[in-house]
């Protein structure tokens, strides 16, 4: 028996990028694109190379391209990562897991380095299926956690949690990732919001603009490690914005959620280093209307849009700039 499990692209709504601080954050976890892994019972365990990782190329100018996308080791060490943090949780837990082995294979259409939680859905997929071949039970809200100490511990990669909460639990989600709660409990505060009240959303993302989020994000950490006014007064005030935005949407208040999306990215700038390409983005959705921000850490734009008429231009205008549109698709 071959199991199959997946997960989904995400984008922040508002808070990001403060849930790396303790903050608050509204996300959504976006069907259209998603991470897939494939495990079947075999006599060694065995990780097989996914589609981008096969070591063939047309040329070396292929391989190199393949390597400012992916880096050296593509997913393979993602795949590693998760499969010791679910061994390593299921040792701390007393879990006996049943002495068989396994092959296991990841495919991804996420588009890379966008900051779209790539990585973290290749890691939430494998520890799903893992979930499933052992028949191991970890509870929703103890999840995310493991899957970001697979990246933050095992592979030092700088991240938060609204990732992985968003790609454990679907749909849309507020979290409420307060410090005295995540010491004592291990996790946050968790709210499905029903998708169904959120307003006409667009996705853009342009691949040329690839980055690593982890470094993009090290100016923020090092300014919130030093104790910077200017650093800490932003991401407290990125946390209040997703409390607002909560409200807004509960009360369909679409027009303060517009404004919201765009403050967020607006102080965001204020803390961290931003592109032309990417600011570029952001000024065309704008002038066509729509609000617009980052859905991660760079790469890729989410906003608000009025009518199909304002979504036909900011198609347009976004795609003369290289850049890819889509609705995102929410459940």
């Amino acid at each position: 028996m071959t199991i199959e499990s997946r997960a989904y692209a995400r984008a922040g709504l508002l808070g990001n990028p403060s849930d790396g601080y303790f903050g608050k954050i509204i996300a959504v976890a976006v069907k259209n694109f998603y991470a897939s892994v494939s495990l079947r019972e075999s006599k060694e365990l065995n990780i097989e190379p996914c589609s981008l990782g096969t070591g063939v190329y047309k040329n070396i100018r292929e391989l190199v391209v393949n390597i400012e996308l992916y880096g050296y080791y593509s997913g393979i060490r993602l795949v590693k990562a998760a499969i010791k943090k679910f061994f390593d949780h299921c040792q701390d837990q007393s879990i006996q897991l049943e002495d068989k082995n396994f092959s296991i294979r990841y495919e991804s259409n996420i588009p890379r380095q966008l900051g779209l939680g790539g990585s973290s859905a290749i890691i939430t997929a494998v520890i799903r299926a893992l979930m499933e071949f052992y028949k191991v039970d970890i509870p929703h809200e103890v999840l995310p956690s493991l899957i970001l100490e697979a990246e933050s511990k095992e592979l030092g990669i700088n991240a938060g949690l609204m990732d992985r909460v968003v790609q454990v639990y679907g749909g849309c989600v507020y979290m409420d990732l307060n410090q005295q709660v995540i010491e004592e409990k291990g996790y946050g505060i968790y709210e499905r919001l029903d998708p169904k009240l959120l307003p006409d959303l667009y996705l853009a993302y342009k691949p040329t603009l690839g980055k690593v989020s982890g470094q993009v994000l090290d100016d923020i950490r090092m300014g919130y490690e030093r104790g910077d006014k200017l650093v800490l007064d932003t991401l407290k005030r990125l946390a209040e914005i997703a409390e607002t935005g909560k409200k807004a949407l509960l009360q369909g208040n679409f027009e303060q959620f517009r404004d919201l999306m765009n403050e967020n990215f607006n102080l965001r700038s204020r803390i961290m280093k931003i592109s032309e390409g990417n600011f570029e983005l952001v000024r065309a959705a704008r002038d066509c209307g729509a609000s617009a921000k980052f859905a991660g850490s760079g790469g890729s734009i989410i906003g608000m849009y009025s009518g199909e008429r304002m979504y036909a231009r900011l198609r347009t205008r976004l795609e003369k700039l290289g850049a890819e549109v889509v609705k995102p698709k929410i459940e």
